[in-house]
């Protein structure tokens, strides 16, 4: 599988030289950007959507965008209303990228290109803008490999309709297979979960732990809205502590990794990536070609289509490096540090500076 990895500027100085004003060069009119979301459950997408609006206002685009709240009949209606309002391109964050054909040949007929905005849709001609998510899988195993070398693992997975619950597992899977064969690691569940629900996740994990007597020694999830569930899950049992992984940076999840409550988290900046956004859409709107787009390159689908893509790296975040996020201005230490007792035993981010 071919991966470009390009580390994203959060400025648009580029799309700002290319396509000065970001308006239809046969009309003088603002570019539309239509963008439909699958949902905003997790707290990242709202910083995604800021991101990605800010990008294209400040070059005088205009954003459009429908929330499909976690229904395929929505999304659907949602994108043949973008499209039949006159949008230029069309950024889908697929909730389930199999239902989307009517609306994707509208687009064509169209002319509008598309982007599949963190989650793939299977075409050559769609640009796909993600982080890494094989490697988010293997960063999170890892990490988790690092603290708990052998035992009982269950692995929980995110939604079935969504391509990136494969790509995050199979990464896991690269990193925690050798394990597997010597017999050092055990997997003692392995369970999808629908909408990547916090609350699915912990009704999962319940069973997982009935089912094996309390004994599991690390949890493998796959991200940290699940996360939240599953150490729900633990403290009632109390096994608060127990190895846990998750991915997005959420600012729970990072209190968690200070707190002890869980290993590690995956951070995308998802900042970084609505930027990068607002800067393909408008790339495409001016007449790039996706395979063109500055930092594309070639992803072959597990369907083996090659799709244009440009992909992030992620990074993981550990109690040894909470600091990485709050230079960054991700989040602020207080929130980080919040209930952390002050001492030899806090991570170096919460000890008294």
């Amino acid at each position: 599988m071919a991966l470009l990895r390009h580390a994203v500027s959060v400025a648009l100085l580029a799309v700002a030289v290319l396509v000065a004003g970001a308006v239809r060069a046969e009309s003088g009119e603002p570019i539309v950007v239509g963008v439909s979301w699958s949902h905003f459950q997790e707290e990242r997408w709202k910083i995604d959507e800021e991101h990605l609006r800010r990008g294209l206002e400040q070059n005088g685009a205009v954003y459009r965008s429908a929330d499909a709240q976690s229904s395929s009949e929505k999304q659907l209606a949602d994108l043949e209303n973008l499209i039949a309002r006159g949008v230029d391109v069309l950024v889908i964050v697929a909730h389930d990228a199999a239902t989307l054909g009517p609306a994707l040949a509208s687009a064509r007929a169209s002319g509008v290109p598309i982007v599949a905005y963190d989650r793939l849709i299977e075409s050559p001609d769609v640009l796909y803008l993600s982080f890494d998510n094989r490697r988010v899988g293997r960063l999170q195993a890892e990490a988790i490999l690092a603290v708990q070398p052998e035992g009982r693992f269950a692995f929980i997975k995110g939604s079935p309709q969504d391509p990136n619950t494969f790509f995050v597992h199979a990464g896991q899977r690269d990193a925690l297979q050798p394990a597997i064969d010597a017999g050092r690691v055990e997997v003692v569940g392995d369970q999808f979960v629908d909408g990547w629900l916090p609350e699915v996740a912990q009704r999962v994990a319940e069973q997982i732990l009935t089912r094996n007597a309390g004994h599991v020694d690390a949890f493998v999830c796959s991200n940290d809205g699940m996360a939240g569930g599953v150490a729900a899950a633990l403290a009632s049992q109390g096994l608060v502590g127990i190895p846990l992984s998750g991915q997005d940076g959420d600012l729970a999840a990072l209190n968690r990794i200070a707190r002890g409550h869980q290993t590690v988290s995956v951070w995308k900046d998802s900042r970084t990536l609505g930027s990068a956004a607002a800067e393909v859409s408008l790339a495409l709107a001016a007449g790039t070609a996706p395979a063109d787009v500055a930092g594309a390159g070639r992803f072959t689908s597990p369907g083996g289509i090659a799709v244009p893509a440009r992909l992030l790296d992620p990074v993981p975040i550990t109690r040894e490096n909470l600091d990485v996020v709050i230079g960054a201005g991700w989040a602020t230490r207080e929130s980080v540090c919040r209930g952390v007792a002050p001492g030899p035993e806090a991570p170096p981010a919460c000890r008294p500076r």
